[in-house]
C-alpha cells in the first residue's frame, strides 16, 4: 500500500492519492449506471400495479401518467421531483418553453443529471492532465472539477429559461396581429371557434408558436372542454400578460353578455398602441446603448488623428536637440 502511495506520488504529485479515489468513484458510476439501466421490475412491485388497475379507487393519485414504453419510467422516483407543486411548476416552466410531452420533466431532470456527470468526468480528467504538466494549488484542482460538473448541471435550465423567453418574446410580438385577423374573422360572421382555427392556419408562417397556442385551442373546444377554462388554460401555457389580459377580457364579454368584436376591436387598438410604445421604448434606448461603443470606436482614432502629428513633433524636435 505505501508503495503504491509513493508511485501515486512521484507519478502525480502530491494528489496522486485523491486522483485514485476519484477516478475509483466515477468508474463505480459508470458501472452502476448500465446495471440500473438493465434492472428487472419487482414482481411484487409488479403484481401490485396490476392489482390496481381494476379499481380506480384503488389506485393512489400519481403526478404522471405510465407510458409503459419508456426506459426511465422505472427512475421516476429519482428524476422527479415527488411534492406536486414543484412538479407543476416546472412542468409549467417546459411547457412555456415549447417542451410538452408528457416526459418532458423525466427528461429535463435526466439531462441534468447526465450533463453533469460527464462534464464532471471531464473536469477530472483535465485536473489530472493539469496536474501531469505542472502542480497546481488545491484550490485550482478543486475549481477544474467542480466548475465544469456545475455548468453540465445547470445548462439545461439556462437553455430552457432561454427557450421560455425567445418563446413568450415571440408570441407577444405576434399577438396584436392576430387579434387583428381574429377581429376580422368575427365581423365576417364566423363564431369564435371558427376565427381562432382559422387565425391559427394563418398564423403557422409567421408566428408558428402562437399558431401552435390557437390551434390547441380549436382543438380542446372542438373536444367540448369548456371555453373558459381553454383560454384560461391558454394564458397558462403562453406565460404574456396581454394574452391573459385577453382571456379576462373574452371572459368578461361573455359572462356579461356583450359583443366580443367591439371588445376585441377595442382591445387590439390598444395591442397595437401598446405595441408602438414598445418600438419606442426601444428606440429611446439605442442611443444610450451606443454611447460607449461610440466612445470606444470613435474617440481612440480622433485622438490619434488630432494629436498625433504634434506628439510626432515633438519627440523628433527632443530626438534633434538630443543629438
Amino acid at each position: 500500500m505505501n508503495g503504491l502511495l509513493d508511485f501515486l506520488t512521484e507519478r502525480f504529485g502530491a494528489y496522486g492519492p485523491l486522483y485514485l479515489v476519484a477516478g475509483i468513484v466515477v468508474l463505480m458510476i459508470l458501472l452502476l449506471i448500465p446495471i440500473l439501466m438493465q434492472q428487472k421490475e419487482d414482481p411484487l412491485d409488479k403484481l401490485k400495479r396490476t392489482a390496481g388497475r381494476g379499481d380506480p379507487r384503488d389506485r393512489k393519485d400519481s403526478l404522471r401518467t405510465s407510458t409503459g414504453h419508456d426506459k426511465l419510467e422505472k427512475y421516476s422516483n429519482f428524476l422527479e421531483p415527488q411534492d406536486e407543486e414543484e412538479y407543476s411548476a416546472i412542468q409549467l416552466k417546459l411547457m412555456q418553453a415549447g417542451y410538452r410531452s408528457k416526459n418532458a420533466v423525466r427528461m429535463y431532470h435526466f439531462a441534468q443529471f447526465s450533463l453533469g456527470l460527464i462534464a464532471l468526468i471531464a473536469g477530472v480528467a483535465f485536473a489530472i492532465l493539469k496536474s501531469k504538466t505542472g502542480e497546481p494549488s488545491t484550490q485550482d484542482i478543486m475549481l477544474s472539477i467542480l466548475i465544469p460538473g456545475a455548468a453540465g448541471y445547470m445548462g439545461p435550465k439556462y437553455w430552457v429559461t432561454r427557450r421560455q423567453s425567445e418563446r413568450q418574446q415571440a408570441i407577444e410580438n405576434g399577438f396584436p396581429d392576430s387579434l387583428d385577423m381574429l377581429l376580422v374573422c368575427i365581423e365576417a360572421g364566423q363564431s369564435l371557434d371558427q376565427a381562432i382555427l382559422r387565425v391559427s392556419a394563418e398564423l403557422k408562417s409567421g408566428f408558428p408558436e402562437l399558431a401552435q397556442e390557437f390551434e390547441i385551442v380549436s382543438y380542446e373546444l372542438k373536444a367540448g372542454k369548456d371555453k373558459t377554462q381553454v383560454m384560461r388554460d391558454m394564458a397558462e401555457r403562453c406565460g404574456v400578460g396581454d394574452i391573459q389580459s385577453f382571456v379576462t377580457v373574452l371572459i368578461q364579454s361573455q359572462q356579461f353578455g356583450t359583443s366580443i368584436a367591439e371588445a376585441l376591436r377595442v382591445y387590439a387598438a390598444e395591442m397595437r398602441d401598446k405595441r408602438v410604445m414598445r418600438a419606442e421604448e426601444k428606440a429611446n434606448t439605442l442611443p444610450t446603448k451606443m454611447t460607449l461603443a461610440t466612445m470606444m470606436l470613435t474617440v481612440p482614432p480622433l485622438l490619434i488623428i488630432l494629436i498625433g502629428p504634434s506628439v510626432y513633433g515633438i519627440m523628433t524636435f527632443m530626438s534633434m536637440n538630443g543629438n
